[in-house]
């Protein structure tokens, strides 16, 4: 019999592993979650019961729809049109600013932040503003996760909590709108933090259009999926559609796909489940769900972020409106309350001359501003 030197198990992994565990800090919290209520509630065919596979579905197809037109330079085109030409300062931050806040309600607060922040970075240096890139990054962040509470595709907590609840379009429309006319009008304010000065925006290379007939082909799964979401289509349906158009016309968009968050909604749709068997746990997350839905869903979206805490969460309550708006309004805060701040941290650190303690200082300041002035809002229009 042949020798191996091979070891059963290597004590490198552990150090190899570590990375990717901070990388995707909330996804292994879930399967922790998820293997730890295992131990009270052992898998069984029930646990298939606890899938939402509408919202899976649905999360999957807007996924890579909206990177298929993103990937075809969409996005670079229509903010080049929009920056280019005279205009003041603070009328090009606050353009920079908007841009996620409007786009985050179609094209979900992540892909909007993915899409504006390098292209704020790239502006802001070639105009020789870089003093601003920290609190237009910022801005940005609170754009993007304020914008997406507007709409039920914004982000993945409205979309689950959306079908999950089956709450009409105008139902959550008229929830949301008080909170999104706050934050524009906050956002708008904000422009008054930067210098009143003239400058002219030239772009060397202007962007195109790189693949007009994807972005058309995008375009048309794009409104099958707003359609699913209203319940006018089967969101099977679209899913074969989907899978259909990129076997056949885009098969890199399947890498494009966030497998990540993906895997997070099946791990705690499986914890969620297994708490909701667990009689006494059940009772004490009810019982402080039924105190103050709002503040519980603000409060556990800085723990573990908005997206598991709606997830975790919905099992416990009938009340749909104040936990639509806490997990929202929970977007600010700490670093960690929306995963889309992640993304604008990240991509921050990789500018020449990062100040990352300078970044989370405006950062922090910023979102602790936001909640208060959100939290007292709510508590007004609730009382």
């Amino acid at each position: 019999m042949m020798k191996t030197d091979i070891p059963l198990f290597n004590l490198r992994t552990p150090a190899r592993l570590w990375p990717a565990v901070k990388q995707e800090a909330v996804l292994a919290t879930a399967f922790v979650c998820a293997v730890l209520t295992m131990f009270f509630v052992p898998p069984s065919p029930a646990y298939v019961g606890y899938m939402d596979f509408r919202v899976l579905a649905l999360l999957f197809c807007l996924m890579v729809v909206v990177a298929g037109v993103q990937s075809c330079g969409l996005f670079d085109v229509l903010a080049q049109k929009l920056l280019s030409g005279s205009k003041s300062i603070r009328l090009l931050c606050l353009l920079l600013i908007l841009m996620p806040f409007a786009g985050s309600m179609l094209i979900t607060n992540d892909v909007a932040l993915l899409a504006f922040v390098p292209f704020a970075i790239v502006v802001l240096d070639m105009i020789g503003r870089p003093q601003y890139l920290i609190l237009v990054i910022t801005a940005q962040t609170l754009a993007a996760n304020l914008g997406s509470m507007a709409t039920p595709i914004g982000n993945p907590q409205n979309l689950f909590l959306y079908s999950k609840y089956h709450i009409s379009i105008a139902s959550f429309l008229t929830a949301m709108l008080p909170y999104t006319l706050l934050s524009l009008l906050a956002l708008a304010l904000m422009v008054f933090l930067f210098k009143k000065e003239a400058i002219e925006v030239r772009f060397d290379t202007p962007r195109t259009i790189s693949n007009p007939r994807q972005v058309y082909l995008m375009s048309g799964l794009f409104l099958l999926c707003l359609l699913s979401v209203l319940h006018v289509i089967h969101y099977g349906v679209v899913l074969a559609l989907v899978l259909a158009a990129m076997l056949l016309f885009a098969r890199d968009l399947f890498r494009k796909a966030d497998y990540s968050l993906l895997a997070t909604f099946v791990f705690f749709f499986i914890c969620a489940g297994n708490i909701g068997q667990m009689e006494q746990l059940r009772h004490f997350l009810s019982s402080i769900m039924a105190k103050s839905t709002l503040v519980s869903s603000v409060l556990a979206s800085q723990l573990i972020s908005n997206v598991p805490a709606a997830v975790l969460l919905s099992g416990f309550t009938d009340r749909w409106k104040e936990l639509l708006i806490g997990v929202n309004v929970g977007g600010l805060g700490t670093l960690i309350a929306s995963l889309a701040s992640l993304i604008s941290f990240k991509l921050y650190l990789k500018t020449p001359k990062a100040r990352p303690l300078k970044y989370l200082g405006v950062f922090t300041a910023a979102n602790a501003a936001g909640l208060l002035v959100l939290m007292l809002a709510a508590g007004l229009w609730n009382h």
